[in-house]
């Protein structure tokens, strides 16, 4: 087996197979910044499969995000406290794409290319997310990834175009059931009265 595939393993049950070392990176990341950026990837072989590069022009960063339903500004009079819509109030879409939203509005002047699950205790959630500079002479020249820099890429992470935004708007899905999702479910709203 590769260097690589033996932390993939690893990962995979973090608690079991770290065992102590696992608590103290958790103790770590309780300490830090919502939105740090890091020197490099925890999770190298997840960053690297997701178009990681350790060169310049491309920044990892750990975002942290709380767990459970987002909360809601209270309205203070006029309602029953059962209306006032405070509990089972869920966004559209999923913690990923959340934290890639908030990791671009950290650093405008990147674009986001993917994210991954790296921890979570019994409050908060943490993911890294892959940055890359579009204006780096270095992403310029790569062939794999200056794809990117193109102007109908700009700010993709806010209008659903990284991967997790794709799952969250529901295109994994195909065929029959999945009539309305493309190119939106806004699009289709009204269509088929």
């Amino acid at each position: 087996m590769g260097f690589y595939k033996y932390i993939k393993e690893t990962w995979q049950k973090p608690k079991q197979n770290l065992g102590e070392d696992y608590k103290k990176l958790i103790m770590e990341l309780r300490r830090e910044d919502s939105v740090a950026r890091v020197e490099h990837p925890t999770r190298l072989d997840k960053a690297h499969a997701l178009g990681y590069k350790a060169k310049q022009g491309f920044a990892v960063v750990r975002v942290k995000i709380r767990k459970g339903a987002r909360k809601r500004e209270r309205v203070r009079n006029g309602r029953k406290p059962s209306k006032a819509g405070q509990t089972r109030y869920t966004p559209k879409i999923s913690f990923r794409v959340i934290v890639e939203q908030r990791a671009n509005r950290k650093y405008p002047n990147m674009e986001v290319l993917n994210s991954y699950v790296l921890a979570q205790d019994g409050m908060y959630r943490w993911f890294e997310v892959i940055l890359i500079d579009t204006h780096h002479p270095a992403i310029i020249k790569d062939k794999d990834v200056n794809w990117i820099i193109a102007k109908q890429h700009k700010g993709r992470v806010f209008r659903g175009l990284t991967p997790a935004g794709k799952v969250s708007r529901g295109l994994q899905h195909k065929g029959r059931g999945a009539e309305k999702v493309r190119p939106s479910i806004k699009a289709n709203q009204g269509k088929g009265k």
